[in-house]
């Protein structure tokens, strides 16, 4: 390329930019070109439904709707219920209290131990009793001793004392 062919193509560029530079720059809008945005003007309000819509919406859903009064009297009605049903079992309580000492010595197995539960009337099987105190891995946490155990007493509560 000559060095005339590379101005003149140099001043083309120079004189194309500052023609649409001014143009740019200097150009007023037009208002017949120019779209004009409408102001619109929204707001949001939060619409808190009435009491009534709200329970209607939840009873819909499945929800069971109630006061605090009403929930109130619900949990003193079942209260009262419970209390009338444990009354009877109290009276029951006259049951005579069977306690029982279990000399635990070295050697005994807890077939042994269930052996002794069932002869004094604390569990139905010693079978059943070797099996679950197998399943709960308590057969190795057998000491010896001196153990005292009674008819009031859970079943997890005479496990507990005799296998510490």
């Amino acid at each position: 390329m000559k060095i005339n062919l590379l101005s003149s193509f140099a001043a083309g560029m120079l004189i194309a930019t500052t023609i649409c530079g001014s143009v740019y720059l200097s150009g007023k809008s037009d208002p017949a070109n120019v779209t004009v945005k409408p102001s619109v003007t929204t707001s949001t309000k939060k619409v808190q439904p009435t009491e009534a819509e709200m329970k209607a919406q939840l009873q819909a859903e499945g929800y069971v709707v109630q006061t605090k009064a009403e929930n109130d009297k619900q949990v003193q009605d079942a209260k009262t219920s419970v209390q009338a049903k444990a009354a009877p079992a109290a009276a029951d309580t006259t049951k005579p209290v069977t306690r029982v000492v279990v000399n635990v010595t070295d050697g005994m197995t807890s077939i042994d131990i269930g052996r002794a539960l069932v002869a004094a009337n604390i569990v139905k099987n010693a079978f059943d009793f070797s099996k679950d105190i197998e399943a709960k891995k308590l057969e190795n946490k057998l000491k010896p001793g001196v153990f005292v155990v009674d008819s009031k007493m859970t079943y997890d509560q005479v496990v507990a004392t005799i296998f510490k």
